[in-house]
């Protein structure tokens, strides 16, 4: 029995929603719709030709891509905080040391509920506040912190 014109094109439609998965993009999904919109198609006028089908997927897929991927990003993406999108909006939040930091040494700090490595000029004991300052030049993934003083939690 062979297999249904329409399923065949539901199918490449789930390939590409696995593509779209794996390389997240927001854009191979639209070419699932397309798929899945030639699938009802196919289902419902089983007579189109192949030519028919493809026109429907390449005409389908990229009116839905330029008319719903701004409106989709923006619903799915969420917004940034004062225009920052990026790890660094950090800047100026408090944190707990978890694991003693050493002057101009490493240590660890818990902020937001994730672990960073963290660095600072003077030597922080563990579980003292810090205030998160900015991200090590050479090293993104390293912050630097500041003890919070009585006077710098009271300009907070």
């Amino acid at each position: 029995m062979p297999i249904s014109l329409y399923l065949i094109w539901f199918l490449i439609g789930i390939g590409f929603l696995i593509g779209e998965m794996m390389v997240p993009g927001f854009i191979l999904i639209f070419f699932t719709a397309g798929s899945w919109v030639v699938a009802g198609a196919v289902f419902f006028l089983p007579e189109l030709e192949l030519a028919t089908q493809i026109i429907i997927f390449m005409v389908s897929s990229l009116v839905l891509l330029f008319t719903l991927r701004r409106y989709g990003l923006n619903t799915f993406k969420g917004k940034s905080k004062d225009g920052v999108d990026d790890e660094f909006s950090k800047v100026g939040q408090k944190a707990v040391v978890t694991e003693a930091i050493d002057e101009d040494g490493y240590g660890e700090i818990q902020l937001d509920g994730t672990f960073w490595r963290a660095t600072a000029e003077v030597q922080i004991e563990k579980d003292q506040r810090v205030v998160v300052k900015g991200q090590e030049a050479n090293n993104s993934m390293v912050l630097i912190v500041k003890p919070i003083t009585k006077n710098t939690d009271d300009k907070s």
